[in-house]
């Protein structure tokens, strides 16, 4: 069991996190076997050290440290905003137009993790930039409307919110297909079904920064999936995403089926 390493160097590696990993084991997970971090370490042999996250079901750039140090150079980064992160993602419905969206949320606790958190705090400031890239009508009908309309969007957070992004586009009545939580399940469960989109379809596109040890800008890109390219071809988008389309891919690296578990 491999993952795609997209840049690596002494104090520092960025890998193509597959869609269904976990970033790292936490007590709530005691069992998972599929983990980046330990996947990461026994691929390179030696230890890494996350200085950001990605959710479950979303696919992309991920971030790592080589030793703590560097870890702790790279957090601090992320917490300053100093890093521009961009994703992708299939929506519902036609967005157009480029725009920021400057749209406070409620802090989302977990029943378990988060049992011992305040629920009564203050909405916290979250800004997103999105632009809408293309749209596109299927022949396929989704509750009373004889077709379904998507829309393919270009992401940016400003802010680091839990699950900002897919709020921010169900707030826009716009929800990210496959997002079971925060989405509209009917949709969903046509985009899986007619169009092979089983699972989030938010994609970390790219990671800008300035290298913590030389100091040189540093971009990092992440190719595409099997589940994303096919999207494309089915909604007319190929070629709209130049940097990380593909038509090959790395080896099996033993994700599991898309499904989406959040």
């Amino acid at each position: 069991m491999t993952i795609e390493i997209l840049y690596q160097d002494e104090w520092l590696i960025a890998v193509n996190k597959p869609s269904g990993w976990l970033v790292h084991r936490s007590w709530l997970d005691r069992d998972e076997k599929v983990v980046v971090m330990q996947t990461v370490r026994d691929q390179i042999g030696q230890h890494v050290f996350t200085v950001h996250r990605l959710d479950r079901p979303t696919s992309g750039v991920l971030l790592m440290g080589l030793s703590s140090d560097v870890g702790r150079l790279l957090s601090q980064q992320f917490e300053q905003h100093q890093i521009q992160k961009r994703y992708h993602a299939v929506v519902r419905g036609w967005l157009e137009g480029d725009a920021v969206l400057d749209y406070p949320l409620v802090e989302e606790l977990d029943k378990i993790a988060d049992k011992f958190s305040r629920a009564d705090k203050d909405p916290q400031p979250a800004v997103t930039h999105y632009k809408g890239l293309a749209t596109t009508e299927m022949p396929v009908a989704t509750g009373r409307y004889p077709t379904t309309r998507y829309s393919l969007v270009e992401l940016e957070p400003q802010t680091g919110r839990k699950h900002q992004l897919r709020r921010h586009m169900s707030h826009l009545r716009h929800p990210m297909i496959g997002d079971s939580k925060h989405g509209d399940l009917r949709q969903n469960r046509a985009a899986a079904e007619h169009f092979g989109c089983n699972r989030l379809m938010l994609h970390a596109s790219r990671l800008t920064l300035t290298h913590p040890m030389t100091g040189e800008p540093l971009v990092i890109n992440a190719g595409l999936d099997r589940v994303w390219m096919d999207a494309l071809s089915h909604f007319g988008w190929i070629g709209h995403l130049p940097e990380i389309e593909r038509v090959e891919f790395p080896e099996a690296s033993g994700q599991d089926d898309g499904t989406q578990v959040d």
